[in-house]
């Protein structure tokens, strides 16, 4: 299963062609996808128009949808945090911790 992060998801909305929603284009219908429950909320949080963000919301949810987050991975989250910011990456956003700690599980 595949899990696309919510910057493809974003530039392939906003019709940004590149590398990975050439892959993504490619993908749909000939991967099995997956959708996290935060990508979701970061995908559809940006649309302003409420049409958009229902056919959005439509399409997205064709996904077997997963939950990201539990206490076991709150904790994983937390501890490679940890361990980036001792090595000096300083990650800006917690979630992308949180969903690369996913991917590795």
């Amino acid at each position: 299963m595949i899990l696309v992060d919510s910057s493809v998801w974003i530039d392939y909305f906003n019709g940004n062609k590149n590398t990975k929603t050439d892959w993504l284009d490619y993908a749909l219908g000939n991967e099995p996808i997956i959708m996290g429950d935060l990508i979701l909320t970061e995908v559809l949080q940006g649309f302003k128009n409420d049409k958009d963000f229902r056919i959005a919301k439509k399409l997205l949810l064709n996904f077997p949808l997963v939950d990201m987050v539990g206490q076991e991975l709150a904790i994983k989250s937390a501890i490679n945090y940890r361990l980036l910011r001792k090595k000096g990456l300083i990650v800006r956003k917690t979630i992308d911790v949180i969903i690369g700690t996913f991917c590795i599980h």
